[in-house]
């Protein structure tokens, strides 16, 4: 397919995209479109699940499952903005999107990377409450707090991405448009375009040390202060129940640091986006879908909760 380009002073520019998805396994695209199809499904149910839950048991009106329910819900948006384009891809070849499209595209998921990490920060902030601070728990976590902090880190996520996404809109892309990704990833894109990129590079070492590290870094040391607190509980079931409390979090936590890490590890080594797909592709359809089933398998109150709901949906059913 040729280049759609428009003229744009000594040269032209693209005003779509062609995005190659997997072609390099031509005889794999149906199989994969099943595979990410049952994926998507059961990604987006589960957290639809868990959030319909948390919503209808007022048991589960607290800090912790407040936060769990945005969670899901930027699950599905993360998802969403980038699975449906694939399927289409590797369904009807329908690989190209326009330039404003890929844009929204790239600066949608650069969002909803961003408020997760913020969400699962304020989340270790409820843990570190709950289990170093156990008196002052109902009083520090109030309706209000909750509210703010999830508030601020859905403002603070998209507010972030901005910049990057008005520089990068602003670039030329003259060289090609074919972009060698499944969806459009800011590195793969920025890739293509014929611009001066330079400017952008601090201000992604600006957003990444505070949308990134900080946030970690913030986990982190709510995690030091959690452990430290539990260590010093004498007994055994004590510790235990303690753990337990936030052992959720802190798997969430390390599949979701350990998966980032392991992705943009790859950053400078050559072929760096080809290599990348299938690794980008696991990420971003796996930890959604493993999300609701970690705290499921781990939380008494919400498995609790979900026999409650379908006992109730059975009796109606016989009724």
């Amino acid at each position: 397919m040729e280049h759609e380009k428009r003229a744009t002073g000594n040269h032209t520019n693209v005003t779509e995209f062609l995005i190659l998805g997997f072609s390099e396994f031509p005889e794999l695209q149906l199989h994969l479109f099943a595979l990410f199809s049952l994926l998507y499904l059961m990604a987006v149910l589960g957290n639809l699940l868990v959030i319909c839950i948390v919503c209808a048991d007022p048991h589960l009106h607290t800090p912790m499952y407040f936060f769990l329910a945005n969670l899901s819900i930027l699950d599905i948006s993360s998802l969403t903005v980038t699975v449906p384009k694939l399927l289409a891809i590797l369904l009807t070849h329908g690989n190209t999107i326009s330039f404003g499209e890929c844009i929204l595209q790239m600066y949608s998921f650069l969002a909803f990377v961003e408020v997760e990490f913020l969400i699962l920060t304020a989340m270790a902030y409820d843990r570190y409450v709950a289990i170093c601070n156990p008196l002052r728990y109902a009083i520090v976590m109030n309706k209000r707090v909750c509210a703010f902090l999830a508030a601020v880190s859905w403002v603070t996520g998209f507010l972030e991405i901005i910049p990057h996404t008005v520089v990068t809109s602003r670039f030329s892309f003259c060289d090609s448009n074919v972009i060698s990704h499944f969806f459009c990833d800011f590195t793969a894109v920025l890739k293509l375009s014929c611009s001066d990129t330079s400017v952008i590079q601090p201000m992604t070492f600006v957003a990444s040390v505070f949308s990134g590290f900080t946030p970690f870094l913030l986990t982190l040391t709510s995690y030091v202060f959690i452990i430290s607190t539990i260590l010093k509980i004498r007994s055994a079931e004590g510790k235990s129940k303690a753990f337990s409390t936030c052992s959720s979090h802190l798997t969430v936590i390390i599949l979701l640091y350990g998966t980032m890490i392991g992705v943009y590890m790859q950053l400078g080594t050559e072929n760096t986006v080809k290599s990348s797909k299938l690794p980008t592709a696991i990420y971003i359809v796996s930890l959604p879908l493993l999300n609701p089933l970690i705290y499921s398998l781990r939380s008494k109150e919400l498995n609790v909760a979900l026999k409650k709901a379908i006992s109730r949906k059975s009796t109606f059913l016989v009724s």
